[in-house]
């Protein structure tokens, strides 16, 4: 089944289209990443979806459902996250919840116990909601979100704030979500290590345009990978790269680490070259395509998201 279904969906403000004919169609159960640089159109893609402003053109379907003929029904089958959630500060995360409950129309105060200990929260945590920090109030949002026991997850940034631990946890959490509840995930994120770890599938959406659609797997069969080595002294490395070898597709990554492009070829030449001038050579490992390595390739950009 199709959970979500997206044709020549178009935002424009005034004379700017944030969003232009953009065809997307979601399988139910799938983790579909959703990315692109800051102002491409993320945010307010996911803000059509879930209701919050209308398009100028085109239309989306949820499960099955014209969202505008329906939207009342279909949205309490939905939960999301839409930029930094927002809570009443002067209560705790227990209480955030049962306001939440009580304008929802639900009566399952069972739920907000169980939801808070799904996303890692306490429910007899006393602590009020403006001293929590931005990490906790993300775990609260997605809590919030899970309340309605949807089928479809819309998530603005789901990692925002998180430190590496609450990252992987947070990773678990929406796995499990897909696997055990065929739940739906659409997600944005800057983190793209985190989306290729994760998703089944990405779109990269660029000034507005949705520029590629491909899956995880086929990305790692996708070409011939890169290089990466780990070096004592990076900054010769790439002299020596250049001068002796004329290589200049190359990214410098944290811990001396060098990420070279288009050399795969070259994997012996260049530890010989290297260890010759007295550069050591720690590590070097041929790697398939990485998502990072696509993304830029696609908008000729960083990967500012």
């Amino acid at each position: 089944m199709i959970a979500i279904e997206t044709k020549n969906l178009t935002k424009s403000f005034g004379s700017h289209r944030a969003v232009d004919r953009i065809n997307l169609s979601i399988e139910q159960g799938e983790i579909y990443g959703f990315l692109g640089n800051n102002g491409a159109g993320k945010t307010t893609t996911i803000k059509m979806m879930t209701g919050l402003i209308s398009p100028s053109e085109g239309s989306i379907k949820i499960l099955g459902e014209e969202l505008e003929k329906s939207k009342q029904v279909i949205l309490k089958r939905v939960g999301c996250i839409v930029e930094t959630p927002g809570f009443f500060g002067n209560l705790t995360g227990h209480e955030n919840l049962q306001v939440y409950l009580r304008h929802s129309g639900t009566s399952k105060r069972k739920i907000i116990e169980e939801t808070m200990e799904l996303t890692g929260l306490d429910p007899k945590d006393m602590m009020l909601v403006r001293r929590y920090s931005l990490g906790m109030k993300q775990r609260l949002g997605i809590a919030r979100a899970l309340l309605n026991q949807p089928e479809i997850l819309l998530l603005d940034e789901p990692t925002n704030g998180l430190d590496p631990s609450g990252i992987r946890g947070m990773r678990k959490l929406l796995r499990q979500l897909a696997k055990e509840q065929h739940m739906t995930l659409f997600l944005s994120s800057h983190i793209l290590t985190e989306v290729e770890q994760l998703a089944d599938r990405v779109g990269i959406i660029h000034h507005g345009n949705l520029i590629d659609e491909i899956s995880m797997e086929g990305l790692r069969n996708q070409g011939s990978g890169y290089l990466e080595i780990q070096v004592d002294q990076p900054a010769e490395a790439l002299r020596l790269l250049e001068t002796e070898m004329g290589i200049f597709d190359f990214t410098v990554k944290a811990d001396n680490c060098i990420e070279i492009f288009n050399a795969v070829d070259q994997v012996a030449r260049i530890n010989q070259m290297l260890v010759e001038h007295q550069v050591d050579v720690y590590q070097l490992n041929q790697k398939k395509q990485s998502l990072e390595r696509h993304f830029i390739e696609l908008t000729g950009g960083g990967t500012q998201l």
